[in-house]
């Protein structure tokens, strides 16, 4: 669609905020259509749905009468079209409203020109003054190089009241420029939209706010946890909306990903508590609401700053005894680790079946019902690891092993699967775990027999799947994620060890099982 269409497009609406967002998301559509999906890809672009845009301007204060606002990676302007109709349509009404918009591809900056065109229209209809000016380039450079060159403080000038954004999502590796940009700021990320994120937060002034839709992927995991930190220094949440299909919120993209919405200001005010609350998608009208304290979105002294997202009271009982649970993996003596092989790295040791100097090799797919059952021949994946020099560094010693998959399939009723590794099945001095599971070991050596099944056995109840999935909105399980929990005491998981026979129980017996011994009055 050319600008000569996005012109007739216009004709046909009368001014107003409603017109403004029809137009937009008609134009939305429009281009989303034209746009080449390989640079899509490479940049990261995901348009904002208007029922998502208009559900994120909604949760602004914006109470002062002159607001500076900052849209960075404005692609064709939606969320700033939300953001003045959210304004216009308020009982009361900031004076003005000055609005930098960034946006790198050059063919979406007339679209985005038109749409702060009719943005003018609509405030002017409600008796707002519109200052808008569009910056053509980099956000993050810009954004990086400007704190960067005045120690990390922009002037009071520059600084802005309200930021609206659905950041660019890629990956960005270690030698990357954008890595090398947000290191001169202090921060470290591996992808690009919590690159966004901080940059905006040292933008704002002090009590500005910030509301985004991103990943919910940032909440929990190490790759992720210097962002946290960098992020909660200066920011504190208001109000977080999970939605709980992963489908609906960019529905038009077919994008599947557990979103979420936050706002969060720029203060270190934990403030009286954090409004949590979910819906399906942006236009449910069931939407359950509860406000929790800041510490119990960001536990004090967690080390790893986890998010904790509970949108109803129903996980409180859930958290509190994990909370009750006498030991931590460290207090236990035990430990917890990545598979060694990562096998496209060692495909001149992979073997598709056992024979002489060889090692087992484990894969997910060797994980049955609570035991690791080997060689598997109904599998493609190889089942031995040629032993050599080479393969030395990536082999245990036989032992009792507590294997956990790090990836769950969307259909697998649990997040958390795990197994027991036992020696007694596999006639082997040595073993090999591959990279998709973590492996629970003490002091490098496997573990005690009934130590290995109690604890396979608790990993495996829904107790614990529950409680990750208060702080983790995918199907990947790290090692760190693990390492956070509270764990029974070593005596309840010998004892919980002794009542599981050679196959495990189905899981509501499972289930009571964790409740008799763990949690016995």
């Amino acid at each position: 669609m050319d600008l000569a269409g996005m012109k007739a497009l216009e004709r046909q609406h009368p001014s107003g905020a409603d017109s403004l967002l029809a137009t937009v998301d008609q134009t939305r559509r429009d281009v989303t259509k034209r746009l080449d999906p390989r640079q899509r890809g490479v940049m990261g672009q995901f348009l904002t749905p208007t029922s998502v845009a208009m559900f994120m301007a909604g949760m602004f204060e914006a109470r002062k009468p002159v607001l500076r606002v900052l849209d960075p990676g404005a692609g064709i302007g939606c969320l700033s079209a939300a953001f003045v109709a959210a304004m216009a349509r308020r009982s009361r009404r900031p004076e003005s409203i000055i609005l930098t918009a960034y946006e790198i591809d050059p063919n979406l900056i007339g679209y985005l020109r038109a749409t702060l065109d009719l943005c003018r229209e609509t405030s002017d209809e409600a008796g707002v003054q519109l200052e808008a000016r569009i910056v053509a380039g980099d956000f993050l450079e810009a954004g990086a190089r400007s704190l960067a060159g005045d120690l990390f403080t922009p002037r009071a000038d520059e600084r802005f009241d309200c930021a609206i954004l659905n950041p660019p999502y890629r990956k960005i590796r270690t030698e990357s420029r954008e890595r090398s940009l947000l290191r001169q700021i202090g921060v470290e990320t591996s992808n690009l939209y919590a690159g966004f994120l901080a940059v905006t937060a040292r933008l704002l002034a002090p009590g500005g706010e910030m509301v985004a839709i991103t990943p919910r992927s940032f909440c929990n995991g190490p790759y992720f946890e210097p962002f946290r930190r960098f992020f909660l220094n200066t920011m504190c949440f208001r109000r977080v909306h999970v939605f709980d299909a992963r489908d609906r919120a960019f529905a038009d993209d077919e994008v599947l990903q557990e979103n979420i919405v936050f706002r969060a200001e720029r203060t270190t005010d934990a403030g009286a508590g954090v409004v949590v609350s979910a819906s399906l998608g942006p236009d449910d009208p069931d939407v359950r609401v509860r406000t929790i304290s800041h510490d119990d979105l960001i536990r004090p002294g967690d080390r790893h700053a986890f998010i904790h997202i509970v949108p109803d009271g129903g996980g409180d009982p859930i958290r509190q005894r994990m909370g009750k649970l006498k030991a931590s993996l460290a207090e236990l003596g035990l430990a917890v680790s990545t598979g060694r092989v990562v096998d496209f790295r060692a495909k001149d040791l992979l073997r598709a079946k056992p024979g002489r100097n060889t090692a087992p090799l484990i894969y997910p797919c060797h994980l049955q019902r609570g035991y690791v059952e080997w060689p598997n021949g109904r599998t493609r994946k190889p089942n031995a690891l040629a032993l050599s020099p080479r393969a030395d560094d990536l082999l245990v010693p036989a032992g009792h092993y507590v294997l956990v998959k790090r990836f769950s399939a969307k259909e697998e009723p649990r997040r958390v699967v795990a197994a027991v590794y036992d020696p007694a099945h596999v006639a082997a001095d040595r073993v090999a775990f591959e990279n998709h599971l973590n492996y629970y070991h003490q002091r490098g050596a496997g573990l005690p027999a009934s130590v290995a099944k109690g604890l396979a056995a608790f990993l495996n109840s829904t107790l614990v799947d529950s409680y990750f999935r208060q702080f983790s909105g995918h199907t990947q399980v790290n090692a760190t994620d693990l390492r956070s929990l509270r764990y029974p005491a070593w005596d309840e998981l010998v004892a919980l060890g002794r009542r599981i026979g050679k196959s495990f129980p189905a899981q509501g017996e499972l289930d009571q099982l964790v409740e008799e011994i763990v949690f016995r009055a």
